[in-house]
């Protein structure tokens, strides 16, 4: 079963979607939410998959498609507010918004249902949903909204590189790997750096400066 069929086959007008970025040490978390109100898209997406499978040239090639013929939305939560909850909860209040967002431009509400890539549902959400397990490699959908979620931090990252160079995040994207972990513990944290997840690192850092 193809990626397209798997979303027909719910007979339910489906709105899938997808996060980037719960895992980086910097940076907000992003999700986006598509209703693909026209199959006939299919023919310029014979590329969609999971974005994590697809290089940056298709990706990049896939967004505006995406962007300019589906019902889409995305959303992202800065690090102030993953410092003050908690990265999960950020991502689902991301999908959250991005699914509203999508709901509120769409006339037909019955029958629909969210499809979220994962394991987790949606808190507080009011309409049908179902979680999806590797979802953004089996259904169009959620593999569109993990397209727009991932491009759209990614060019985020890349404006910050501009202010904090020394860290790499248009290479990295904020992860932490090697050369960021060591320009951390050289230059110290940004104000878009996630302090709660880096806490060990930052432990690490004050243990070697007392050496």
């Amino acid at each position: 079963m193809n990626l397209f069929e798997f979303d027909k086959s719910f007979n339910n007008i489906i709105i899938g979607t997808d996060e980037a970025g719960r895992g980086p040490a910097a940076g907000g978390v992003f999700a986006s939410a598509v209703f693909i109100n026209n199959f006939d898209i299919k023919k310029d997406l014979s590329k969609l998959n999971d974005s994590k499978k697809l290089t940056k040239k298709v990706r990049e090639e896939l967004y505006p498609i995406i962007l300019n013929n589906t019902v889409n939305s995305t959303v992202c939560i800065e690090v102030e507010e993953i410092e003050k909850t908690n990265i999960l909860a950020c991502s689902l209040k991301a999908m959250k918004l991005a699914c509203e967002n999508v709901i509120a431009n769409i006339d037909i509400k019955q029958e629909l249902l969210t499809i979220v890539d994962g394991n987790r549902l949606i808190r507080d959400y009011s309409y049908p949903q179902k979680f999806i397990i590797k979802g953004d490699g089996k259904s169009a959908s959620i593999a569109a909204a993990s397209i727009l979620a991932k491009v759209s931090r990614d060019r985020y990252m890349d404006k910050l590189d501009l202010k904090y160079p020394e860290y790499c995040w248009k290479n990295n994207a904020g992860y932490l790997t090697k050369e960021h972990s060591e320009a951390i513990l050289k230059y110290g944290i940004t104000p878009y750096h996630r302090k709660k997840f880096l806490r060990n690192l930052l432990d690490e850092g004050k243990q070697l400066s007392l050496l």
